[in-house]
């Protein structure tokens, strides 16, 4: 493959660090990295793809940067609300746009098993998210745990918003009949810890994923750009990557 140059979006954070590095591993370049109070804008049309992991008020401006210029771009941001994605959908009508949650290719085929076993398991198969994340990380539940979510959801054919538990505190009354619990643990370095629990009538099935290292997702996102380079404009997923 030939090298690309990468636009990073928030290159001085963590995922920004590590995407540094791993584009360097995979033989790529980084061309131009910005950070808050900068803009990708003036260096947009000289790459070859942008990389935006930075923060969610900042998604507007970089998507627009990425229309200007008319190029790939590849979205890692946490935080994201319904406005965000209609903003992404927006762009996706004419640029390439591959947004996610998580870049792992282990949590993606994990979100692939979450929605086959919660299409194939009855109703009385209760679904719980549990997820375990570093002191530091600021948004609840994960993006990741968001996914799996969303993945139980369709396999259910339902929608999260409507269906969805969290933050369970005091007398709450019992648990509600379809629901899908998230369960958030915050503490220490963990890079990412994640389980999806159907609790049946005596007996319980857990699919997890431990990320030990954030270069995995780094390396994740990193494939999915060079994957994305070259796409016709559209809305893409880690399942397009994997095809899965």
């Amino acid at each position: 493959m030939a090298q690309l140059k990468f636009g990073v979006i928030g290159h001085k954070g963590r995922m920004g660090r590590a995407l540094e590095a791993a584009i360097t591993d995979a033989g790529h370049a980084l061309f131009a990295g910005v950070d808050a109070g900068g803009s990708i804008g003036p260096f947009a049309s000289q790459c070859d793809v942008l990389v935006d992991f930075s923060a969610p008020d900042a998604l507007a401006a970089n998507l627009g940067a990425a229309r200007v210029a008319g190029k790939p771009i590849v979205v890692g941001t946490t935080g994201l609300e319904e406005p965000h994605f209609v903003l992404l959908a927006e762009a996706a009508r004419a640029v390439p746009v591959l947004q996610s949650g998580n870049f792992s290719f282990g949590v993606t085929l994990l979100a692939h098993l979450v929605q086959e076993a919660a299409a194939r398991l009855g109703d009385d198969w209760d679904i719980e998210v549990l997820e375990m994340h570093h002191r530091m990380k600021v948004d609840a539940p994960s993006g990741t745990a968001k996914l799996l979510g969303e993945a139980a959801a369709k396999g259910r054919g339902i929608v999260l918003g409507d269906n969805m538990e969290s933050g369970r505190h005091g007398m709450t009354g019992a648990r509600a009949a379809g629901a899908i619990g998230f369960a958030t643990l915050r503490g220490g370095t963990v890079a990412g810890e994640h389980s999806v629990i159907f609790a049946g009538n005596e007996e319980r099935l857990v699919l997890a994923h431990s990320a030990e290292n954030r270069m995995i997702f780094a390396r994740g996102a990193v494939r999915a750009a060079a994957w994305l380079t070259g796409k016709p404009a559209g809305r893409y997923t880690m399942n397009d990557v994997l095809g899965v």
